[in-house]
Order: structure tokens, then sequence, then C-alpha cells
């Protein structure tokens, strides 16, 4: 059922593992984007932007019909708490029962315990650094929060809200659903077309769609830009290539780890080897291209 109603092959999952993937519409567009976990052989968790939940919900029960498959859900059973950074494992192990966070690969999750609560917890952080993800019942994340707060205090471990996780994962290079991805944007175009399996067995909602767009090449591809100012691109500034605007900023912030503002925008094609600047409330800013990510973590 999931492999028919998401472009990747989620039944070639191991029990324990997870996958980036994301929901079509038989266009090619971008429902969401999605983290599935495999439970164990006959279930599986998946995670959708918290704003798209009843879309995502209502196309799995729509695209499930025709399987021996029962989608529900979950969203009131769970909550969750993430910790993030290159000290995450240590401050979250003493803390963690039941899974072995060191031999804990990347998108791999298991069901142990956090402060004495049940939890399963995953490594698939989308902030372009190491770090897990609690998913525990609602009454028991004030515990597990606070026990995380008192163990991490040494270590330097504060709060963070949605803009400072937006800022990582922008760092990362990583598309953002209503930024970079959305209902008129395919994989390809946001240089996520790896995500489509064309090879895995069956059909699957969006297929034809989107084998003609790998096949034709996007006509418009995700870059980054370093703005030669300090002044800051925000979604939807034009760019402009020699004078003619040719992309958009799709998202923008100043980057602490780099001490520069980034952004990243669609691009036409043509827009290589060109003079490239962003207009910014009335001024023409210069910008570089530069290669995504514009971080990289060392491992």
């Amino acid at each position: 059922a999931l492999d028919y109603a998401l472009v990747g092959s989620l039944s070639a999952l191991r029990p324990g593992r997870a996958r980036y993937t994301m929901i079509c519409a038989a266009d090619g567009g971008v429902l969401d984007d999605l983290v599935v976990y495999r439970l164990d052989e006959d279930q599986f968790l998946v995670i959708a932007n918290a704003s798209n939940t009843e879309v995502v919900f209502g196309a799995l029960g729509e695209r499930a019909g025709g399987f021996d498959a029962r989608v529900t859900d979950a969203t009131q059973d769970y909550a969750l708490v993430a910790i993030q950074g290159p000290a995450a494992a240590g401050i979250l192990g003493p803390l963690a029962s039941g899974v072995d966070l060191e031999a804990m690969k990347y998108y791999a999750g298991g069901l142990g315990a956090v402060a004495g609560a049940a939890a399963w917890v995953a490594r698939t952080g989308y902030t372009g650094e190491d770090g897990f993800e609690v998913f525990c019942r609602p009454e028991d994340a004030v515990s597990i929060w606070d026990a995380l707060t008192a163990a991490g205090g040494p270590a330097g471990l504060v709060p963070a809200g949605l803009a400072a996780r937006d800022t990582l994962r922008l760092e990362a290079g990583m598309p953002l659903y209503g930024n970079e991805l959305g209902p008129d944007v395919t994989p390809f175009e946001a240089g996520l077309g790896r995500v489509v399996k064309f090879d895995k067995p069956g059909e699957f909602v969006g297929r034809e769609a989107l084998a003609a767009r790998a096949a034709a090449g996007p006509v418009r591809r995700l870059a980054g830009l370093t703005i030669q100012s300090r002044r800051i691109a925000r979604h939807g500034y034009p760019v402009l290539c020699d004078g003619a605007e040719c992309g958009v900023v799709t998202s923008g912030a100043p980057s602490p780890t780099l001490g520069v503002p980034i952004a990243m925008a669609f691009l036409e094609p043509a827009a290589s080897g060109r003079v490239l600047t962003v207009g910014i409330r009335g001024e023409v800013v210069p910008v570089e291209l530069t290669e995504l990510p514009f971080y990289r973590r060392r491992h």
C-alpha cells in the first residue's frame, strides 16, 4: 500500500529503519515530504508535516483502499521531543534504556524508554547535525523534557524552536515544505529525484508524470546563494541574471555558522555563469552561486 501511495520503496525497509520519501499528486507535484519508520513487519509510522496532516491522512486512506491495509491517524497519541547537536548522544544516552544509541545508524530507530517513560527513539534529525527524536506519550513529554534539560545543562543544551531549526536545515541545504517543496514542485526540481524509485515493483501515484519530468529535465533547479552584504534575501524575493529576472528565493536567513546571509532559490538553467543579484526591498544586492549544502557536519 505504501509502495503505491508514496514515491519510495517502503517494502524494502527493514524493521527498525526509516526512509525519507514523498507523497505526490498524480501530476508529480509534492503533497508533502515524509519520514516513514518501519516499526515491525506489518506496522509503519508515517511522519508528515503538521500542517499537512489532514492532506496526507486523507490521501493515504484513499490510496490504501485497494490493499489489505489500515490507515489510522495517531497524531494525538504522540508527543515528539528532538535533541540535536554533536553532544546529543552523550546527553540522551544515560537517560535511555533498551536502545543502543551509539550503535544506532542514521535513519533508524528502536523501542525503549527515556527517563523511565516508554518511547520510540530515532536518529533522523532534520538539522544537518547528529541528533535524536523521542516519540512518547503526550503525558510523558514534560518529564522527558525536564530530564533532558537537566542532563544537558553542563553540555550547554538550550531550548530551540522551529525558527532555529529552520536556520540549521537551510545551512544543511535541506528543503522545507511550503518553501522549496509544494504542489507546484516535483522532487526533481528540488534536487531530490533520488527519492523517486522507478525500479520498485508495481505502479505508484505520479509515476507517469514523474517519469516524463525526469526524461525532460527540470525547467528550474534549486541552488544555494551567498549574499554579498548584510541584507537578508527572504522567501519570494526575485533573483536577477545580468539584470533580468531568472529565479526566486525560496528560503533565506543569516547563517550563524558561516557568519553571512545565505539563501536557496529556484533558478532557470541558464543562470550559471552569469552575474547574479537579488532584489531586496528596492536594492539590487550581489550574490554568489554556492554549491549545496552550505555546511556539512564533521563525522
